[in-house]
């Protein structure tokens, strides 16, 4: 597998995969009950946040992770250099992504957080869980938070890759052309091919 499908693969299989689809609301739920998820949601906003930004942590990494394993092609001499060159390019990425993913998890939190707080907890529940109570409630909403952060992360995943992949695209041709220039080759010759990732659904092992 070429350097560019790797680097496709990992910023666009590592959250979808595995990852579970929460269920619709059945019905609407009553106003006090809403009010008192916004709360909740408002009051985790911070952890909310940390999922996109989790996400584009991951994708970088991963995007590292792949460069350094094509560096072992590298002469010597020029590694320490190229790393600092790829590492700068991947920190640009990850702060234009960043933003995006954080501003998504944010707006898709009540349509997936929200609504499985609203089936799964009652009012008196949710006044509890607000309190931050040690409970059996609150031992139930952690158990709950791979749940819910899934199901958040599978959302924004989803909404943000059309604009993910160009810069995704982006990064992969500049790091190819920069390792391709280090071991010689010419872009498009003998170095990593640009593949456009497959943007239908996660890529399958």
């Amino acid at each position: 597998m070429n350097l560019t499908s790797r680097l496709a693969r990992a910023a666009l299989i590592t959250v979808l995969a595995g990852a579970a689809g929460l269920s619709a609301a059945q019905g609407t739920a009553p106003s006090a009950k809403k009010d008192l998820v916004q709360k909740v949601l408002t009051l985790q906003q911070a952890g909310i946040e940390s999922v996109g930004v989790g996400i584009a942590n991951q994708t970088a990494n991963q995007v590292l992770q792949v460069a350094g394993q094509a560096m072992g092609r590298v002469p010597a001499d020029k590694r320490e250099a190229l790393g600092a060159e790829l590492q700068a390019e991947v920190r640009k990425f990850f702060d234009d992504v960043a933003p995006l993913l954080r501003a998504s998890a944010v707006k898709n939190a009540p349509s997936t957080i929200g609504t499985a707080l609203e089936e799964k907890f009652s009012e008196d529940e949710l006044k509890v869980l607000i309190g931050w109570l040690e409970s059996p409630v609150s031992r139930k909403y952690q158990q709950m938070s791979p749940e819910l952060q899934q199901g958040l992360g599978q959302k924004l995943v989803a909404e943000t890759r059309p604009q993910i992949e160009p810069k995704l695209k982006a990064l992969e041709q500049v790091m190819g052309a920069k390792l391709a220039a280090a071991v010689g080759a010419a872009p498009g010759a003998s170095g990593p091919r640009a593949a456009a990732p497959r943007a239908s659904g996660p890529v399958k092992k």
